[in-house]
């Protein structure tokens, strides 16, 4: 017997929800209950919650958390901070959890269904447009992005034959050049959580140096929320904050998340004054090389087709958007 319930709160549910996760296909950190308690908190006003939790005989076999915004029903989050996106559902549960999930969401007022980033190896892909076609429903799937990403080998050196001839040549050139300018330089990660948190601020300081699109997108909204997830996230030990220093000067920072067997580079800057040293690029490659010593198999580039992740060994995987309209 299983039956979809609605609840009022994440109170109650979060242990479930961090213990269905790693049975999910779609496993990211996007969805964990820390990642959507923050957005909520700092972007849910003036919307419904409706978070739904699908129980299959003794145990919860998957966990809808939607909004409802102007009559649009959304997965929680938004592509503006999140790279990911999907439903939380137990493999081998998709048969049971879509039909009756789209059965309640008949039941519901909404004009529109829409359900963005979605990975390319989503259940809701496969298993969701011929039920909603079946119901009447009209569907439409396009690509949102690439999100390249690149496969770590056990050491650098084999890391640099993943790359190009020209990018392999092109990194160990800004290298050494780094290393033999006489510049005192360093790089370090800060991951305690008041170390974070006190250093958070030039981060953005880097972040706002660096291109003037990054200086518009930190507006007052999401830098008080970037200063939430840093805290949420560093008390877990996923949230890492990476500097390069050049002569005691901070020229380049980055955050990044470790989650499983991944490390995710979410946002970074540099100071275009240092652009001689190639700091910014140089960094994301000091973290990759930090992910291999860590034992990671996997660097995330995440949303956008920026041309320093395929110099970097990047190759490109999609998210897609669904947008289910009632006929």
């Amino acid at each position: 017997m299983t039956c979809l319930t609605r609840l009022d709160s994440y109170q109650g549910v979060e242990q479930q929800w961090r213990d269905l996760l790693p049975t999910c296909t779609v496993d990211t950190l996007f969805i964990t209950p820390q990642w959507q308690k923050v957005w909520g908190d700092q972007f849910g006003d003036g919307a419904e919650m409706l978070l739904l939790c699908f129980n299959g005989g003794h145990s919860v076999e998957g966990i809808a958390p939607l909004v409802r915004r102007n009559g649009t029903i959304s997965l929680m989050g938004d592509q503006d901070v999140c790279d990911y996106n999907d439903f939380l559902v137990s493999q081998g549960a998709e048969s049971r959890f879509y039909p009756c999930r789209l059965d309640h969401l008949g039941e519901e007022e909404w004009e529109r269904l829409e359900f963005i980033s979605l990975p390319e190896n989503s259940p809701t892909l496969a298993y969701l447009p011929d039920l909603a076609r079946d119901r009447g429903y009209t569907v439409d799937i396009r690509e949102e992005d690439v999100v390249p990403g690149v496969d770590l080998p056990g050491d650098w050196d084999a890391y640099l034959q993943i790359l190009s001839k020209k990018d392999r040549h092109e990194l160990r050139r800004k290298l050494r050049r780094l290393h033999s300018s006489g510049d005192d330089f360093q790089c370090y990660m800060l991951s305690d959580p008041m170390e974070v948190e006190n250093n958070l601020e030039d981060f953005f300081s880097l972040m706002r140096f660096s291109k003037e699109e990054k200086h518009h997108f930190l507006n007052e909204s999401r830098e008080h929320f970037f200063r939430k997830i840093a805290v949420a996230m560093s008390s877990i030990g996923v949230f890492k904050l990476f500097f390069m220093e050049l002569n005691q000067e901070r020229v380049a920072s980055a955050i990044c998340f470790d989650y499983g067997k991944a490390r995710l580079l979410y946002n970074s800057g540099f100071n275009p004054a240092y652009s001689y040293y190639s700091g910014g690029l140089l960094l994301k490659a000091l973290c990759i090389q930090n992910a291999i010593e860590e034992g990671k198999e996997y660097f995330d580039f995440l949303r956008g087709p920026e041309p320093y992740k395929y110099d970097l060994g990047g190759t490109n995987k999609s998210i897609y958007q669904m947008v289910v309209r009632r006929s």
